[in-house]
């Protein structure tokens, strides 16, 4: 009997592979091949560009730890900006903070929200949330309107990037113009975070980003997750606060019954905890 196996290459020597049950979805969108697998190891996997971007089995690790970290630290976050994300899974996280009044979704390609509806409904059912608002645009060109904008209450107290990998049209998602238009799209006291890669691959990346960063805001920090899907299985965030301490749960929270929710991977210890860095993941920031 043939097998079937994804196989993606993060580098000329290295890659991973997950045998595969079936192909469930494969189309090329305005933008992206977007592909949908079903695996025997890992469940559903969305795969965009022949990257992926999660499966079923661990998908609430990267979604948890990148929206629910900059969120807990924020004193009221009520208004969310999510760039990118288009699986929703970032946006369910985030409406599960007792703040959250209102959430903005800029994705670039409507077809990564379809397939995701269709074939991920227990990640993507939160687009369907009255305070959830589906922009179709590409978050470079909006937040560089937001930032012209001068009302401060239509600006936002937390901006999340969920964005794929630094190729092809995601590349200007990881740039110093945008994060200075991230950061003038967001209130005097927001909170900025996004995906940084591998801190066992991407360094350069990291330690470009870090940079960058710092030089925006009052506070900086990298953190790290496990996520046995990505390449190195270590996946850092990189976040920027103009005036909350990124580490700690903030005062507001209080209180706040974390348990009742069920989170798989967060909790306010792993919270402070993910901020602690391995030496080398540590060294590339110096």
């Amino acid at each position: 009997m043939m097998e079937a196996w994804f196989l993606e290459d993060q580098t000329d020597d290295f890659g991973i592979r997950i045998r595969i049950k079936s192909i469930l979805h494969c189309e090329f969108s305005d933008y992206q091949e977007i592909a949908v697998y079903d695996t025997f190891e890992f469940g559903k996997m969305l795969v965009l560009d022949k990257a992926t971007m999660f499966t079923e089995k661990n998908e609430f690790v990267y979604h948890e730890m990148l929206g629910l970290i900059p969120l807990f630290a924020h004193e009221k976050p009520e208004r969310i900006l999510v760039i990118g994300g288009g699986d929703g899974g970032v946006v369910r996280e985030c409406l599960k903070n007792p703040f959250v009044k209102h959430i903005d979704l800029v994705e670039i390609d409507k077809r990564v929200i379809e397939v995701s509806k269709k074939f991920f409904p227990e990640v993507a059912f939160g687009l369907e949330d009255k305070r959830v608002k589906i922009i179709p645009e590409d978050g470079i060109e909006f937040v560089k309107r937001i930032k012209l904008n001068d009302r401060e209450d239509e600006k936002y107290d937390v901006i999340l990037v969920d964005s794929t990998d630094p190729i092809g049209f995601a590349e200007g998602l990881f740039r110093r113009d945008f994060y200075e238009s991230v950061a003038g799209s967001l209130k005097n006291d927001g909170i900025f975070a996004a995906q940084t890669e591998s801190p066992f691959f991407n360094e350069g990346l990291i330690k470009n980003i870090g940079r960058i960063i710092n030089e925006i805001y009052e506070k900086s920090s990298l953190y790290c997750a496990t996520v046995p899907i990505y390449p190195g299985g270590l996946w850092s965030f990189t976040v920027g606060s103009k005036k909350y301490d990124p580490k700690i749960v903030n005062e507001s929270y209080r209180g706040f019954d974390f348990d009742r929710h069920n989170f798989k991977y967060y909790s306010p210890e792993i919270h402070a905890s993910s901020f602690i860095l391995p030496n080398f993941a540590r060294d590339i920031l110096k």
